[in-house]
């Protein structure tokens, strides 16, 4: 696990900084400043109102007494995505546009429903009631 983490923390920010390089040799220095910095304020708009939504739908899910599990991982993903795209980069930015549209959103979902309900049925995770 620490070597994965070391792996993620080391190649994505060289692989950012090497297309950072490369694009700003195609577009320009500021036109790739201009464009990280538009990600940015695009992401933070869209992670507000999608946020927003979740919300409602979470006090809606609770209104109806049951759980809200999907609407919190939809929160998760909305936060993730919220957060790489105020990272400078490419890479980031792709990763974060994907969580906050709820199609693409959606597949991020099953695979961590997949992985939590793998780590149960293994014994990885346990559940107290």
């Amino acid at each position: 696990m620490v070597f994965r983490l070391f792996l993620l923390f080391t190649i994505v920010p060289i692989l950012e900084l090497y297309l950072l390089i490369k694009i700003g040799r195609v577009i320009g220095a500021f036109n790739t400043i201009l464009v990280i910095f538009l990600t940015a304020i695009t992401g933070a708009y869209l992670a507000k109102n999608q946020g927003f939504l979740i919300i409602k739908k979470i006090q809606q899910a609770l209104a109806e007494g049951r759980p809200p599990a999907r609407e919190l991982l939809h929160g998760l993903f909305i936060l993730i995505g919220g957060f790489t795209l105020l990272t400078p980069g490419f890479i980031t930015d792709i990763i974060g546009i994907s969580m906050l549209l709820p199609l693409f959103r959606e597949y991020y979902i099953q695979l961590a429903e997949r992985l939590i309900r793998d780590r149960i049925e293994t014994g990885q995770w346990k559940m107290k009631i």
